[in-house]
């Protein structure tokens, strides 16, 4: 029997963060997809086997739960080369994408090709593998009860995952089942990262007991978590269909217009508006060529409606104490809601300025939630494993 392993995973729109096992693996993958052929253009198979597995993800999926089952794809980095990438549209259902259950497959398989998880393998190239799932969605869909269906999908199938043309890895097929998926609503994962540590353990005895906003600002929605009694309030917590997906293909499609320079995704958007040097700038012809212009105007007018989102909240919400911004959008709009702030209402909010903090925020909530569920788990059995061994 395989022993299944831990795998905590946060889907989000921009990229899908994974940490497994004991924290002795981590993997993030752009959330990008195309659909490809069987034999894609390589130059040398010694230059393939060189590469990380993660930068050339070439895959068929084969899974009774997906609406195209048996394609073919790229994935992550590899897809943003292609000509027919897709990136997770404003207004669509995480829960329910292909693109979702795809990108986590690919997370899954990559781990278990791991020359450390290996010993699974059988002799013609099949690895079998059981893993004990946290993973979560937005607040919108989870008061929606989709996190139910969500949940059935995952755990009713096996779901294979065939390496095709991928470094390290090509030929080998992964068989995946789940003893266990977990499935959090991303506001309450925030809350339990920013106040307990990896063993469940209060770390912020000064934020346990306030009322708190968090505030999620994702690629394509926004969930703002009320936390009251050391839970969400269900009936506060709100999520909206507003992320900054939409501005940044305002910014690509501006920059297109303007300058004439196609930029592959919006993950190329983020580089530019977010790069420690020559920030907000591109190159035209070889110049060095300033989008200042565009970025300002088109993200502070997506911080004026997050800031109201946020008006709206507190004023409904009264005795709030603090809000936190969290996400790769809170990343992108931070110095714009600051402003905002300073020169409106002046609301006690606040950031993490470690950047890869808050982006791993939710991936590190999951896995102290799974973890502690698998401990938990684990001592209940150990009584019926003792009473078992002394009938015997």
């Amino acid at each position: 029997m395989v022993k299944a392993r831990i795998a905590a995973i946060d889907v989000g729109n921009d990229s899908l963060k994974g940490i497994f096992g004991k924290m002795e693996a981590e993997i993030n993958i752009p959330n990008i997809i195309a659909r490809d052929t069987e034999d894609r253009p390589i130059i040398g198979v010694e230059e393939l086997d060189n590469q990380d597995p993660v930068d050339g993800i070439h895959i068929r999926v084969h899974s009774p739960t997906l609406k195209d089952n048996n394609a073919i794809y790229r994935v992550g980095y590899l897809a943003t080369k292609s000509s027919n990438a897709t990136e997770l549209d404003p207004g669509s259902n995480k829960s329910e994408e292909d693109q979702t259950l795809i990108m986590l497959f690919a997370a899954l398989a990559l781990d278990a090709a791991r020359d450390e998880n290996k010993n699974n393998k059988t002799s013609n190239n099949v690895i079998d593998v059981t893993y004990i799932l946290g993973t979560g969605l937005p607040l919108r869909e989870v008061k929606e009860g989709k996190d139910v269906g969500y949940r059935s999908r995952l755990l009713s199938s096996v779901h294979q995952v065939e390496f095709l043309v991928t470094p390290k890895h090509q030929g080998l097929k992964v068989n995946i089942r789940f003893e266990e998926v977990k499935v959090y609503p991303e506001g309450f994962a925030a809350f339990i990262n920013l106040v307990m540590d990896n063993e469940l353990n209060i770390i912020n005895k000064a934020l346990i007991d306030k009322r708190i906003l968090i505030q999620d600002i994702g690629g394509l929605s926004t969930d703002i978590a009320v936390i009251k009694n050391r839970k969400v309030d269900d009936d506060k917590a709100q999520g909206f269909n507003l992320g900054v997906a939409e501005s940044l293909e305002a910014i690509r499609e501006e920059i297109r217009s303007k300058h004439g320079i196609e930029l592959d995704s919006r993950r190329d958007v983020v580089e530019i508006i977010t790069k420690k040097s020559d920030r907000n700038h591109i190159m035209v012809k070889g110049s060095r060529t300033s989008v200042h212009d565009i970025v300002d105007r088109v993200l502070l007018e997506l911080a004026k409606k997050q800031y109201r989102h946020l008006r709206n909240i507190w004023q409904k919400n009264s005795q709030t104490e603090i809000c936190y911004f969290i996400g790769g959008g809170s990343l992108i709009l931070k110095d714009y809601l600051k402003t905002l702030n300073n020169n409106l209402d002046g609301y006690n909010i606040d950031f993490f300025e470690d950047e890869k903090e808050s982006i791993w925020m939710m991936a590190n909530a999951y896995f102290k939630l799974i973890a502690d569920y698998n401990r938990r788990t684990q001592k209940e059995k150990q009584p019926e494993e003792q009473k078992l061994a002394k009938t015997k």
